[in-house]
């Protein structure tokens, strides 16, 4: 989990060193956050049903080795794409072990405290992967950018050879694999996001982006059709009847896709070297690490409706203070707040729509709606970020906008039929 966060914050800083070498705008160079993402969401809900079929600790096993393969090529990437495709099939992999460790919780401890300790140390690891990813990533990049890329390749291995020692085996396998759809979603994401990329320097009138925004389109009404008459569909229908799911996974998207496009305008204006970047960035992922522990009895104190209100609130406050005086002031007065704001969002709204998003699901979906919720986080962070890039080509005040904008729709979809108790009621 540790490794899976650390992917994502860990390129974020690596950016303007990866365009100098390669000599590429940051209309293509944001494919290098967006590629994790898009292997990690758009095939999460396929790599669930990969683990139902094959089982925990063979896919977890084979995870990690190719992991550690991808990291090894990352480091030795001779071009773009290949950075690329190589954080691709990362993002996949991730997509395998998340939901695996979860489940080899469950299947090991048994339910109560003991499970919750368990579930408790599993998050904190995974709030710390991001603070870790950016101060390893500034230090390392100070010597070169590909030592942060191939660094979790020794990790992985280690990883690998426990595994083998402390993984249990598990039940039989069980269910089908739906790969048409698997790769009908995932070939929409990818079009979608390859045409938004090649529109600024296209123009957005020329008609390879437009066929190509078209026939993700297409695909992606395809995939809707095919999930509902699939015998073991990656989306069931039902669950998207769930208003509560549906509101949280779209606040959600919301939130982390603001959060990482505000990350890249950061890095983008930054007049300080790798690991000063990094260090200035802190104040936004250390408290969300530093609260993962104490999220149930925050929410207990607070309520779940209350906690997500107040947290995707903050946040659209803090991109306007960015937008506004990000750049005009010094950190202490200019980014700094921004960053306190953001980390505080995080801290009150993220465990909570998790628990929304989940809480009124029949038992027999709770792991299907929480596959479906990740993807959301994961498919709107690949998707906003793109759309941040594309307009910071055109100057920082556009993309800075449409970072408050997307932030603003999170809150409104949060908050949308909520009824907010006078008392908090406790939080499952």
């Amino acid at each position: 989990m540790l490794l899976d966060a650390l992917e994502v914050s860990s390129a974020v800083v690596a950016l303007p060193a990866i365009g100098r070498e390669f000599g590429v705008p940051v209309t293509a160079l944001h494919l290098v956050m967006t590629g994790f993402a898009l292997g990690f969401g758009g095939l999460l809900l396929f790599a669930g049903q990969i683990v139902n079929r094959l089982g925990r600790r063979p896919v977890y096993l084979a995870a990690l080795v190719v992991f550690a393969g991808a990291s090894l090529a990352a480091g030795f990437a001779g071009t773009l794409a290949v950075l690329v495709a190589t954080r691709v099939v990362k993002g996949f992999c991730a997509a395998l072990t998340a939901p695996t460790g979860l489940a080899i919780i469950a299947a090991e401890f048994p339910e109560g405290g003991e499970r919750t300790r368990a579930l408790s140390v599993y998050a904190l690891f995974g709030a710390s992967g991001f603070t870790v990813g950016l101060l390893l990533s500034g230090a390392l990049t100070e010597l070169d950018w590909r030592w942060m890329f191939a660094a979790p390749a020794p990790a992985a291995l280690v990883l690998w050879a426990l595994a083998r020692r402390y993984v249990p085996p598990d039940d039989a396998p069980r269910g089908r694999l739906d790969a048409a759809g698997a790769a009908t979603l995932f070939t929409a994401l990818l079009l979608a996001v390859g045409a938004l990329s090649a529109a600024p320097a296209a123009g957005w009138s020329d008609p390879l982006p437009l066929a190509g925004l078209a026939s993700a389109a297409v695909l992606a009404g395809v995939f809707w059709r095919r999930e509902r008459s699939a015998v073991d569909p990656l989306v069931r229908a039902g669950l998207l009847a769930h208003g509560p799911l549906v509101r949280s996974a779209l606040a959600a998207a919301a939130l982390n896709g603001a959060y990482w496009g505000f990350l890249l305008l950061c890095v983008l204006a930054s007049p300080w070297p790798p690991f000063a970047t990094a260090a200035a960035l802190l104040p936004a992922s250390v408290p969300p690490m530093l609260a993962a522990p104490f999220s149930a009895r925050l929410l207990e104190r607070l309520g779940t409706a209350n906690a997500i209100a107040c947290g995707t609130a903050v946040a659209p406050l803090g991109y306007v203070i960015y937008w506004r005086w990000g750049t005009e002031h010094s950190y202490v007065f200019g980014m700094l707040p921004a960053l306190v704001l953001v980390g505080l969002s995080f801290v009150l709204a993220f465990a909570a729509l998790h628990v929304q998003a989940t809480g009124g699901v029949a038992p027999g979906d709770q792991r299907a709606a929480s596959g479906l919720y990740q993807t959301a986080v994961q498919v709107g962070g690949c998707l906003v970020l793109t759309g941040t890039a594309v307009l910071a080509a055109g100057g920082r005040d556009a993309a800075a906008l449409f970072v408050v904008a997307v932030a603003v729709a999170g809150f409104l979809a949060a908050t949308a039929g909520t009824r907010f108790p006078r008392s908090p009621a406790k939080t499952p």
